[in-house]
């Protein structure tokens, strides 16, 4: 898949292609209804895919969408070397036969024009940092016309966290996980509203869960006497970001935190790793309160 077109590869039959305006999904569409309990996978494409896995997902469809390093690391092991959109669709296939991959849970319309508005949200605040970072060396006519521009990306930042905000106070289940999350010394609005958008699995999922998707769960690196250092990659790397000055704050005003920090650091825990750890402590918190509907209290809650 690319930006116009889309490769199909029934396994076992021959490969076909279309599209990706509506004429060319519904040809998909007709096409892939002759497979009713048929896994269908996509390879993540920059958004691409987007379109696609919702037009299935809302005709009943099982389907998975796969990080593109999975199946080029897949094609390698394969000895498969050439790059084509018809090998790719191919490859995709067959790692779908062999790997048994789990169909994705899809996202309602809500969540995601939720998660479309916080990255735009991200998108923006990034212009605005970089426009303003170029004031110190900008003349008084380039720094009238950065002003202009730091000031229509504010407008439009408002007009998205309003847009947000509008969201949560007509769903009583968004508005009540904000109220929870909230109620965490060291959690504000702005990231609550960040993990409600990024993470709406939160208070669905077991401790385990929780930390790998939000990339914050370390993986072993460990060969014969080896003992490599454990590492966090693979997950939801806009959570991790969300939650990092949260935790500074919560390290600092938060009790019980505070005192997980001090323990990681005097048992001699870098600063970096003591701080991913309350992250991760912090996360498992947030998802346990959702969990049981309960707002913070001086007891820590143990996650089930």
């Amino acid at each position: 898949m690319y930006q116009k077109h889309i490769w199909m590869y029934l396994y076992f039959q021959k490969e076909n292609t279309c599209n990706l305006a509506m004429a060319g999904i519904q040809k998909l569409l007709a096409k892939v209804k002759l497979f009713p309990n048929t896994l269908i996978v996509l390879e993540s494409t920059g958004g691409y895919e987007v379109s696609v896995s919702n037009a299935l997902s809302k005709v009943n469809l099982n389907v998975c969408v796969i990080n593109p390093r999975q199946i080029r690391d897949f094609a390698k092991a394969s000895g498969r070397l050439a790059k084509t959109d018809k090998v790719d669709a191919e490859i995709i296939a067959l790692f779908a036969s062999k790997m048994e991959p789990e169909p994705n849970v899809i996202y309602n319309e809500k969540q995601q024009a939720m998660a479309a508005n916080n990255a735009r949200r991200r998108q923006l605040i990034d212009m605005i940092i970089a426009e303003k970072n170029r004031l110190d060396k900008a003349t008084s006519e380039q720094a009238e016309s950065i002003q202009r521009i730091v000031e229509v990306l504010e407008k439009e930042l408002e007009r998205i966290e309003a847009i947000q905000k509008q969201f949560v106070c007509h769903d009583e289940t968004l508005k009540e996980k904000k109220k929870i999350l909230t109620s965490i010394k060291g959690i504000g609005e702005v990231t609550a509203m960040a993990m409600l958008c990024e993470l709406p699995e939160l208070g669905a999922l077991n401790t385990k869960q929780v930390a790998s998707l939000a990339e914050l769960a370390p993986f072993n690196r460990d060969s014969g006497t080896l003992k490599g250092k454990r590492t966090i990659w693979g997950g939801r790397a806009s959570v991790r970001i969300a939650l990092y000055m949260p935790t500074l704050v919560a390290i600092k005003h938060n009790p019980q935190l505070r005192a997980f920090y001090q323990r990681l650091c005097e048992a001699g825990k870098a600063k970096m790793a003591a701080l991913i750890a309350c992250m991760r402590k912090l996360l498992i918190i947030m998802n346990a309160m959702i969990k049981k509907k309960q707002c913070w209290t001086f007891e820590p809650i143990q996650p089930s």
